[in-house]
């Protein structure tokens, strides 16, 4: 496996493969499906490329397994912290360490890299399944919660009125 930053030749893999993490019926093949609760698109290539050429800020991760792209994440570096999200895993290799491999580096990049000696990341709050392995990873919710960004379809398109998100901290 090897894990590198993602250049502006990879941006139609990321946007696919972390669509295909998180809406539609493709995604149900994994644990991370978000397709109960939003359709439409979970990121673009116009914010992936942006955060691509915001390098060395801000970058996407990308792990890759014999030049297949398997899992990515986005790492920002902000006042204080890092900022991780945009975990995909490909929904037909969940469960087997990709994800976990792909926050592990994320973290290394984060305190050797960006100098951030905390990482912060957004969940959705009904995802209690998603919560509890980001706790088992070390991820403490913080208390603090963010609005979740109705009427933005850059975000997706909200099948409930109750979503919103939990904040939550590792500290490295």
């Amino acid at each position: 496996m090897v894990v590198r930053s993602a250049t502006l030749e990879d941006v139609d893999r990321v946007v696919a493969l972390v669509d295909s993490a998180y809406r539609g019926d493709k995604s149900r093949k994994g644990w991370t499906t978000e397709a109960d609760m939003l359709e439409g698109q979970r990121t673009d290539a116009r914010e992936v490329r942006a955060i691509i050429e915001a390098f060395p800020k801000q970058r996407v991760l990308l792990l890759e397994e014999d030049g297949t792209l398997r899992a990515c994440a986005r790492l920002d570096s902000a006042e204080g912290h890092a900022y991780l999200g945009m975990i995909a895993v490909d929904p037909t290799l969940q469960a087997k360490g990709y994800g976990r491999t792909i926050i592990k580096e994320a973290e290394r990049v984060a305190l050797m890299e960006l100098g951030q000696h905390a990482v912060h990341m957004t969940v959705i709050s009904i995802r209690a399944e998603l919560i509890a392995w980001y706790e088992r990873l070390g991820y403490v919710r913080t208390g603090a919660t963010e609005p979740f960004p109705y009427g933005d379809a850059r975000f997706g398109v909200p099948k409930r009125d109750d979503l919103v998100f939990v904040v939550m901290e590792k500290r490295l």
